[in-house]
Order: structure tokens, then sequence, then C-alpha cells
């Protein structure tokens, strides 16, 4: 009861400008990362806050990208115009990118 993979779904070519978008979209995932995980180090030894100040940012952080994903998909719901909601998402990300340069 063997059966050849191969013969039953064969390989799928991707074009580059997919793996492009994909790359991509990888690096910008990647990107803040090290930088969210530096930042509570850099607030205690730079600045010198304490921990409890570092989690409470942390915590209004977190709470405050909930709420505004939680808005965002209930206006993308109700929404027909969500090309211009995603462009008007991505901009503050992409003029900090600038802005960094």
């Amino acid at each position: 009861m063997t059966a050849d993979r191969s013969a039953a779904a064969p390989a799928v070519h991707l074009p580059t400008a997919i793996w492009a978008l994909g790359f991509v979209s990888l690096l910008m995932d990647v990107s803040p990362e090290p930088i969210h995980c530096l930042l509570p180090v850099c607030l205690v030894s730079t600045l010198g806050a304490r921990a409890l100040t570092v989690g409470l940012l942390e915590g209004a952080a977190g709470v405050t990208a909930l709420i505004a994903r939680v808005f965002s998909g209930a206006l993308g719901d109700c929404s027909r115009r969500r090309a211009a909601q995603r462009a008007f998402g991505a901009l503050p990300r992409s003029s900090c990118a600038s802005a960094r340069r």
C-alpha cells in the first residue's frame, strides 16, 4: 500500500513576486522584535525607570494594541472600502520606517 507522492501532487511553482512579497513581509514582522526586547533594558539602565513603570508601560501598550485591533476589525467588517482602510493602517508603519532613514 505504498503510494508515489510525486505522482499524486505536482509541485506548484510560485511567481518570484510572491516570494519577494513574502520575504518583505517576514522582514517587516521581524524588524521590531529586537527593539521590543531591548526597550525595557534601555528604560531601566539609561532612564532609571523602575520595574513597575516598565510593566505599566508594557501593559498600556498591550491594551492599546488589543483595543485598536478590535475596533479596526469591526470597522473593516462594516466598511466597503477595505483598500482605503489598509492603506491608512499601513501609513504609520511606512512613515516611521522613512523617518528612521
